[in-house]
């Protein structure tokens, strides 16, 4: 599996925004999506807080793709995970990214500087563009070969996928 990072909501400021305002002008029920999110998480074993906020990934984006070229990628990702949907926290910040590189083992002076550089700006950069280019515009979106799945899915939903994209046997699919 990669990871590939997508510009979900590339417009929001640093200080983040509002549901209210991010789904402003929208017929989206917010109070409804948010108790489907937490049915949803609930159901998954997941941890979800009460989100009053979206806030831009971009840094993290820059930060895990480093994490990944470190390996430490999929320990990055789950860190980020959890701070951004279990504790709510400022994704866009650099001392709350440089948190969840320390816990996914990654050094944190190497961290800031990647940071401070931007040196994985570019990658992210080339990423947003493949999304575009593939025509993604949400995630997760699952691509394996030329067939697309895209949104949150049951395990046996991707096994389904992942065996009729593949030769992969289902069999195999359950050990791992």
């Amino acid at each position: 599996m990669q990871w590939r990072a997508f510009p979900l909501h590339p417009e929001t400021p640093e200080e983040g925004k509002s549901l209210e305002e991010l789904f402003a002008g929208s017929t989206i029920n917010i109070p409804r999506m948010l108790e489907h999110l937490a049915q949803v998480a609930d159901s998954l074993g997941l941890p979800f807080c009460e989100r009053k906020k979206t806030y831009n990934s971009r840094l993290a984006q820059e930060l895990g793709l480093w994490a990944e070229s470190e390996g430490k990628g999929h320990f990055f990702h789950m860190a980020a995970f959890h701070a951004y949907f279990a504790e709510g926290l400022n994704l866009a910040k650099p001392s709350v990214v440089l948190q969840i590189a320390e816990k996914a083992g990654l050094d944190i002076v190497e961290a800031e500087k990647v940071i401070n550089d931007r040196s994985y700006s570019t990658h992210v950069l080339a990423d947003w563009q493949l999304s575009r280019k593939k025509g993604i515009t949400a995630v997760p979106t699952f691509i394996m070969q030329d067939a697309i799945m895209t949104g949150a899915q049951p395990y046996k939903d991707l096994v389904r996928f992942i065996t009729s994209a593949s030769d992969v046997s289902p069999r195999i699919l359950r050990n791992i």
